[in-house]
């Protein structure tokens, strides 16, 4: 089950325009139909004031739909997604498998930046923008994190997250099959991802349309081996694993969104003199 978003980079050539256009219907259409399908599947609204308390915390209006969307996600990763995290953490080096994520993360920088820029965070962006530029030159293409030893730790911003630093709502959570735990603020922060990933604008004939392919897998296979023993755990330990999924997803958005929100540091870097 993979927790972090896979983009898919199109062509930007003229004669696919049209192949675009009716991908884009496709994606609105599916999206209308899930949006459909899950209204009919609601959870029913207790009436008892404390499983009412319950029920408006969780957010979790299309429970009976999340649940199912998670057992099928589930079953599918038991037999599709698991042993290849596993095969990899096997193969691969710790060393390798650290300098990948280090790489996969210099990667989406661009998109932490202008989630950044987006949230009104100047600070924020420039520390992620002297991240990429650190690591993609002194760090080989960002396989070494050299930025975080010169003091500039990675942060995660979304766009989803710039939407709420904006007032917008998140809407009920929803388990979206194969990507995880998410809600309709994050799924449209999602889409606008894809459109700030500037690899998703390379021509074809670079030769980086295949890395990128490979760049989105290898982010799948990475992100599931990080949680390989913890959900091993928490399948094995928990009685209700799609509840503990849920909460600890939204107790770590409330968290990184109100860091976000009460960042309010100086532009000008700490390091700087006058």
């Amino acid at each position: 089950m993979d927790l972090n978003n896979s983009n898919i980079s199109h062509s930007l050539q003229p004669q696919t325009k049209k192949k675009q256009k009716m991908r884009r219907l496709s994606y609105i259409t599916l999206t209308v139909g899930l949006s459909l399908f899950a209204s009919a599947c609601t959870a029913p609204v207790p009436k008892d004031p404390e499983a009412l308390a319950e029920y408006k915390r969780n957010n979790d209006k299309y429970e009976p739909t999340n649940r199912e969307m998670y057992n099928l996600t589930t079953t599918v990763d038991k037999y599709t997604l698991r042993p290849v995290a596993k095969a990899y953490v096997w193969a691969v080096p710790k060393v390798v498998r650290k300098s990948l994520s280090n790489m996969i993360t210099t990667m989406n920088e661009p998109v932490v930046f202008f989630s950044d820029v987006g949230a009104g965070k100047p600070r924020r962006a420039g520390d992620t923008f002297a991240r990429w530029c650190i690591n993609m030159v002194a760090g080989v293409g960002g396989f070494i994190d050299v930025a975080s030893m010169v003091g500039y730790e990675h942060h995660d911003t979304t766009p989803g997250m710039t939407l709420a630093s904006w007032g917008i709502k998140s809407g009920p959570y929803l388990f979206v099959p194969f990507m995880g735990p998410s809600s309709f603020r994050e799924a449209g922060g999602s889409i606008i991802a894809v459109g700030l990933q500037p690899f998703n604008y390379v021509p074809r004939g670079y030769g980086l349309i295949t890395f990128n392919w490979a760049y989105n897998i290898l982010g799948v296979i990475s992100s599931r081996a990080d949680y390989l023993d913890a959900m091993d755990q928490l399948q094995r330990d928990s009685l209700d694993p799609y509840a503990t999924i849920r909460s600890a997803y939204q107790q770590q958005q409330s968290a990184e969104i109100k860091e976000l929100i009460n960042d309010h540091r100086a532009t000008t870097p700490a390091w700087y003199i006058k």
